[in-house]
């Protein structure tokens, strides 16, 4: 085995692709990757200020190939020693023909293109490496988890511990008490297979969780004089990017200490990503309470039941949780603006479904109608501790004005159930499919730094894990399309109207649709072909 490193400097700083490989891969003929630098490169945003530190490891090839590759210990620590993954000698590990990922191995970001299309980004491919950077006895591991509770959060945190005790030997493991605080200002929790035993079955972290309480300085301070050599990080967006400030710290100061993030988000927010953990469950418990409102509304005359549901700035799980339920008429989201009065307004809506129905079920994400809460409240741009803007109830805001135009503009009676099962679906332990997710995520995040990758988060891209630097994740946030066919078929399952007029339409379509094959009669009046835009 023999290890092939590509390296390129700028401004004194040396960047480095790890292009060692295993007994597979060691070809001669296979085709050597480039490195370039380019943070002015129009395939990526360049780092802020804040993390102006390392520059973005790009990898280019034949044929439009682009890798995003993430940050190594040895970018910054050169010539450190590695040692044999104590996988091999895994008995459990043993039936398996490869059980170490090809160090070549990476994953497409986007998997439908057009014949002549390049390569395009790719993320390295997560897994066990033939070498690792850490001896078992060495590892000092830490993990904490931040910001809101997510089911799925226990088995993140045991899978964890499992996998570096069951897999790599390692047993000196710490749970940070109470979020990013707990670094400086709180006990820690050690953690062993058998406390985390069974901790899957329960909601909520064992570990606590808060917001705020961020102070880069202190935290790696104490993770220098705790010796702890790596860190694993649960949390939204607003973690991650911390979690980046704390990676871009650790290398200033040339610590030996692996940074991997575990990205949480309950609303399905984070970019690039398939989903997150919790996703699944919080659907499958969305549609209890769906399904209360439902039976509410049919039991009563002219009934309507409202359920709020979360989302913040997305509205996966309203929209998700409308089609797998079916019991929806209508579903109101933060991408798609609506409104109550006048012809094709919410109230004429509601009003025509209660009087060919007799009831009625909406579904609104809490981040919906904030504009029309605002305007009617004049509400303040409080935030809480983690930054977030604070969100006016809109399901009872909503409820008030549905009855009070029900009252007093028609002559039609009703009655409204408003359902606001938010806390309880946070709390629910995982379910089977996020179990199993959680498992994928945590293993993978364990193979990383063990194998001295850093700096990046894991997820699954197209069903395949990966490593994703920090910026990919915490440049943007992953919004329902309401352009897209998903929405398109969320529409078709309520019959609700769009609340868009045709100009709210084209805008959309000319932001955010993504190129699709064209259709044969597409052509716009000046001749040029458009892109489709309809949904199926």
């Amino acid at each position: 085995m023999h290890s092939v490193t590509n390296s390129s400097t700028v401004g004194g700083l040396k960047l480095s692709s790890d292009n060692t490989r295993n007994r597979k891969t060691d070809n001669p003929s296979r085709r050597k990757a480039k490195v370039k630098v380019s943070p002015q490169s129009s395939i990526m945003s360049p780092p802020s200020a804040a993390t102006a530190l390392s520059l973005p490891k790009i990898v280019t090839g034949d044929y439009g190939y682009v890798l995003e590759d993430v940050p190594h210990l040895t970018d910054y620590i050169p010539d450190l020693p590695t040692f044999p993954n104590p996988l091999q000698d895994n008995p459990a590990y043993a039936v398996v023909k490869q059980y170490f990922v090809d160090m070549d191995d990476t994953i497409a970001q986007k998997i439908v293109v057009h014949a002549n299309s390049p390569r395009g980004i790719h993320f390295r491919r997560a897994g066990p490496r033939q070498k690792v950077y850490f001896k078992s006895g060495d590892v000092h591991a830490c993990i904490v988890t931040c910001g809101g509770l997510c089911p799925g959060l226990n088995t993140v945190i045991r899978e964890i511990v499992c996998s570096l005790h069951d897999m790599y030997g390692v047993t000196r493991i710490e749970g940070i008490e109470g979020g990013y605080r707990g670094f400086y200002s709180r006990n820690t929790i050690p953690l062993t297979p058998k406390v985390a035993n069974g901790i899957h079955k329960r909601g909520g972290t064992i570990i606590g969780t808060s917001r705020g309480g961020y102070d880069n300085k202190k935290i790696v301070n104490s993770i220098e004089d705790r010796g702890i050599n790596q860190v694993y990080i649960i949390g939204g967006d607003g973690t991650q990017k911390g979690a980046s400030a704390i990676y871009e710290e650790v290398r200033r100061r040339g610590l030996k200490v692996a940074v991997i993030g575990i990205p949480k988000t309950i609303d399905n927010d984070i970019p690039i990503i398939d989903k997150s953990f919790g996703f699944d469950t919080a659907v499958e418990e969305a549609q209890r309470a769906i399904n209360a409102a439902h039976v509410e509304s049919e039991s009563n005359e002219n009934c309507i039941g409202l359920v709020k549901l979360m989302g913040r700035n997305s509205g996966f799980i309203a929209m998700y949780a409308t089609l797998a339920s079916r019991d929806v008429d209508c579903c109101l989201i933060p991408e798609s603006p609506f409104y109550l009065e006048g012809p094709g307004g919410l109230f004429e809506y509601i009003e025509k479904r209660i009087k060919e129905n007799g009831h009625m079920v909406i579904v609104v994400a809490e981040g919906a109608g904030q504009e029309l809460v605002a305007e009617s409240l004049r509400a303040t741009d409080n935030k809480d501790a983690s930054g977030n803007k604070l969100l006016d109830d809109i399901g009872l805001w909503l409820s008030q004005k549905i009855k009070a135009h029900f009252k007093n503009r028609t002559e039609m009676e009703i009655n409204l159930k408003y359902i606001d099962p938010t806390y309880m679906i946070r709390a629910v332990p995982s379910n089977a499919s996020d179990n199993v997710y959680s498992t994928l995520l945590a293993q993978s995040a364990v193979h990383g730094a063990m194998a001295g990758y850093t700096g990046c988060t894991v997820g699954p891209v197209h069903g395949r894990e990966c490593y994703i630097p920090f910026y990919r994740i915490t440049e943007m946030q992953n919004k329902v399309v309401i352009t897209d066919r998903m929405w398109a078929r969320m529409l078709s399952s309520t019959n609700q109207p769009s609340f868009l007029n045709t100009k709210d339409i084209i805008e959309s379509i000319m932001d955010e649709a993504p190129p699709t094959q064209l259709l044969d009669d597409q052509v716009a009046d000046n001749g040029v072909v458009t892109k489709e835009t309809g949904v199926c």
